[in-house]
């Protein structure tokens, strides 16, 4: 069944209503050297809004905090029917030890300035961005906590953390009665999924919704990468394609998967992009992928896959092109040795 952007999720453990494609706002403003300027990033917002969207996606340092002034000014007028979330803990001043990280300090700094660029008193949600591995889950809870409390913030999530630091944050908020976590932002695409191992079961459990970035892996699986680009272009050209491969996102693996993707994309008459796009959403852990087009024309493509209905044999190739190793212990409990020594030959029916 094809959705809309209007056609809303709940997010997580919570009632708030979600678009199931999340607008991201890391291509707006063109200081990392790749990006849309002024007058085309407003062109993805009014296009991603008019189409009922409403769910936005930002963090302090995108672009040199160009992406939180722009949406900013855009979103003036409208800000009560849009859900803004964005990120903390990413330093935003080279050489200040205390203006990057999670603790407390740099969160309520951080909420502050995401505040007075977005030109609102409230965020929607708020991120921890990247696991800093130094600050104590206390720390970060009771602060988390009390920007709730104070009302500068409604909603809490996690990007970028361990799933046992994630389970752990989350029995602690419930046990001690403050606000719980209702979102994790992982990456995750058809050459990503490690997530599967751990992450996005516990994240199902918890009562996590899952809003993957990177949802098209760098671009990889929109076809834009040949095998030419295995090499690794030079990094001293700031663009986009050159960060991704010099992040490793290019290789055999990857270029064989964007390759079913593609053919699976000419059966359907659709973009390898719609492709991509529209099978992190079968995953019934996933509530919004988020997009990062730095073209209207780009955003209208990816919000195509909205309308993408797969066939029971593509979805198959497409799994098993993409398939990972379930590590340990996963591996050993789903194969058939962990299924006998526990089961035996007795049917039980999973949990629904």
């Amino acid at each position: 069944m094809s959705l809309t952007l209007d056609t809303y999720r709940l997010l997580g453990r919570s009632g708030l209503r979600v678009s199931p494609l999340a607008l991201g706002t890391a291509t707006f403003g063109t200081e990392w050297g790749w990006g849309a300027g002024q007058d085309d990033a407003r062109k993805l917002f009014d296009t991603y809004v008019e189409r009922g969207g409403n769910f936005v996606d930002t963090a302090v340092t995108y672009t040199e905090g160009s992406a939180e002034r722009m949406l900013g000014e855009f979103a003036r007028g409208r800000r009560e029917s849009l859900v803004l979330a964005t990120k903390y803990t990413t330093l935003r001043r080279p050489g200040d030890p205390n203006s990057g990280g999670s603790h407390r300090k740099n969160m309520f700094a951080s909420v502050e300035t995401s505040l007075r660029r977005l030109g609102t008193d409230y965020l929607d949600l708020l991120y921890l961005h990247v696991w800093d591995f130094t600050t104590p889950v206390e720390e970060i809870l009771r602060g988390m906590d009390d920007l709730v409390r104070q009302g500068k913030v409604r909603y809490l999530a996690m990007s970028n953390v361990p799933a046992w630091e994630i389970s752990r944050m989350q029995a602690i908020a419930d046990l001690r009665g403050w606000s719980p976590l209702i979102a994790l932002q992982i990456e995750y695409s058809l050459i990503q999924r490690t997530g599967e191992r751990d992450l996005i079961p516990m994240a199902r459990e918890l009562g996590l919704g899952v809003l993957p970035y990177s949802p098209l892996g760098g671009g990889v699986l929109t076809g834009k990468y040949g095998r030419a680009d295995l090499t690794a272009p030079s990094t001293a050209e700031s663009t986009r394609k050159s960060f991704n491969a010099a992040q490793g996102m290019v290789t055999e693996r990857t270029l064989a998967i964007a390759d079913v993707v593609r053919e699976v994309a000419a059966e359907l008459d659709r973009t390898p992009a719609q492709v991509g796009l529209a099978w992190t959403l079968r995953n019934p852990a996933v509530t919004a992928p988020v997009v990062g087009a730095r073209t209207p024309a780009q955003l209208e493509d990816n919000l195509g896959a909205l309308e993408v209905e797969f066939t029971g044999a593509q979805l198959a190739r497409l799994d098993e092109a993409s398939a990972i190793d379930p590590g340990i212990p996963h591996g050993l409990l789903t194969g058939g040795f962990g299924r006998q020594v526990t089961r035996g030959e007795l049917a039980i029916e999973p949990r629904r």
